[in-house]
Parts: C-alpha cells; structure tokens; sequence
C-alpha cells in the first residue's frame, strides 16, 4: 500500500489584499504558488469559517495559481459577522468578480463542507468557468440535512454534546427548533447572551467534525471573535435554506456534465450524511467517489487528505 499523501510545506502568499464587492462589503483575498500555473479557487467552510494557513498546503505550490478567500462576513473580511447582502448567490457572484480580477478564463473549484455546497452553486451558476470539481464532505443544504445536525440525528451520537448546545435554549419552545432560537439569540441586543449563544454552536460544529478528539483542530471554535462570525454566519444561511430550493443542488446536478472531478467522504462524518454525496456520485458520473471507512468529517483526517492531496495532483496541469 502506498504511503499516505499529506500537506506540501508551508507556504506564505504572493500577493494579498481586499476586494470591494459592493453592498458594504469587503472580502480579504490571499493568492499562493506560481503565477501563470493552473488557476485554481479554495472554499472554506461554514458559512462563516474563513481560511487558514494550512487550507494553502492542499496544492502543489510549483504547479497552482491558487486563489482563497474570506467569504463575507468572516475572517479578515469586512464587515465582521456582517449578515446584511450575505447570501449563496452573493458569494457565487464574488468568486466571479475574483475570476474576472485575475483574468482566469477558467479554474479548479475546491470546496469542503460547506465550500462543497458553494462550489456546487458556482459550477452549476456557471459551468463553463470550472476546469474541474474536487469536493469534500458534500453538504446540499436539504431541510433534512441541516435537521438532522440541529434537531435530531447527531444529538444521538453526542447526548453530553448536545445537552451543552442546548444550555442557552430555555424553553421547550425553543429547543423544538434550535435554529429559529439561535437566530434570536444571535441576533438579539444582548451581547453577553449573543456571545454565550455564538461559542455554543460553534463549539458544537468543532466537537462534532472529527471522530478523534483533535486540540489542534477545535482550539479557534472556543475563541470569541472567531465563533461570533462563524456562529451568526453560518446560522444565518441555515436558518435562510442557503436561499435555495428543497434539493436544489442535486435536481441541478446535470449542469456538471462533463466537468471532470473528484468526491471525498468520510463514512462517518456526522455533520454531512454519506447518502447525499452518494447521491452526488450517481447524478454526475463524470466524478470519481471515494468514500473513506474509518473518517468522519475534518480534511485533517488521513484517509480524507491523502485523497485530496492526490486530486490536486492529478489537476495540477
């Protein structure tokens, strides 16, 4: 069995800076590698998440031109934790603006979580600008998906877990519907009851990602600048549907024709169920699948990067 494929070395940008998007809203880019290699655009996760320094190391840095990007709302974008104009169909039209910026007549879409969700709406958006898909942890923002992580279906796996998600919700009302809850609270005038309710779901999320306890992995879910974005972020997409039909993404999968990509899941990840990746692999052929036994959701576990470390090389021009 060949070794496990890991992170390239790090690496800092070649260039950084921020892009006015309009509705108030400035995004904070960062492009790695070499200039003039294949054209290639990170996700991140979330909503809400931002980038990081080792969402870089996925890529050859000697063969990619790699664009990543704080997505609005989070990270070193502004407004920080900023919900108004902040929507899927804002995003999908400021990873075009990045585009057009670099002058890329097309590139490689990468997105895990989330970023999955969102690379999904920008190819089926606008096919003919995706070289290729590689999508991690797929999340199709169904109904049913975001109840089973908000309502029932992963409280089964994690009871102490949940039971501390739960704590800011007072009333039975409210824990009938935590995401409706979550909204008040997150966007309520109480800064002491918004900050508590933000690092609740956010501490969720960063306990629930990886089936191994990982420090390293959940340490920025504690920290309160960081959940307050992710938490009002993210909670504002769920609670909106993504601003999508019931199963929109999946219905639309036939856009995908003919772009090359690849699908990586871990068998068990709890916050994205393998049935709709499966159902990814089945509606867009022109993927390979690759379903990991033994991994949950994080791209840090082993058998999840060794598959898209391998998928960036086998695009890398």
């Amino acid at each position: 069995m060949s070794e496990l494929r890991t992170l390239y070395p790090v690496i800092e940008p070649y260039e950084t800076g921020w892009l006015d998007v309009g509705d108030g809203h400035s995004i904070y880019y960062e492009r790695v590698g070499t200039p003039g290699g294949t054209p290639a655009v990170f996700l991140h996760g979330g909503p809400g998440a931002g980038i990081s320094e080792n969402h870089r190391r996925q890529f050859d840095p000697a063969r990619y031109d790699l664009t990543l990007f704080d997505q609005r709302g989070c990270g070193r974008s502004t407004p920080h934790a900023g919900l108004e104009a902040n929507t899927t169909w804002h995003l999908v039209a400021d990873i075009e603006r990045l585009r057009e910026k670099f002058g890329h007549e097309q590139w490689l879409v990468f997105g895990g979580s989330w970023g999955s969700t969102l690379a999904l709406a920008y190819a089926e958006t606008h096919p003919k600008r995706v070289s290729a898909l590689i999508l991690r942890g797929i999340y199709t923002v169904t109904r049913a998906e975001i109840d089973w992580y908000y309502r029932f279906g992963v409280s089964e796996m994690f009871p102490d877990k949940w039971e501390r998600f739960l704590a800011p919700l007072k009333t039975p009302a409210e824990r009938a519907d935590p995401v409706r809850a979550y909204r008040a609270l997150l966007t309520g005038t109480d800064e002491t009851a918004r900050l508590e309710a933000a690092k609740a779901w956010t501490i969720w999320e960063g306990e629930t990602i990886t089936l191994l306890p990982n420090p390293e992995l959940t340490a920025p879910y504690h920290d309160g600048h960081y959940a307050l974005a992710f938490a009002r972020v993210e909670n504002h997409y769920f609670y909106h549907d993504a601003w999508m039909e019931d199963g929109q993404l999946l219905r639309d999968a036939h856009k995908l024709a003919g772009i090359p990509g690849v699908i990586v899941h871990g068998r068990y990840d709890m916050p994205c169920p393998a049935k709709y990746a499966w159902a990814l692999h089945k509606a867009w052929p022109d993927a390979d699948f690759h379903l990991i036994e033994g991994a949950g959701h994080a791209y840090t576990e082993p058998g999840i990067l060794d598959q898209l470390i391998r998928a960036t090389d086998r695009f890398a021009g």
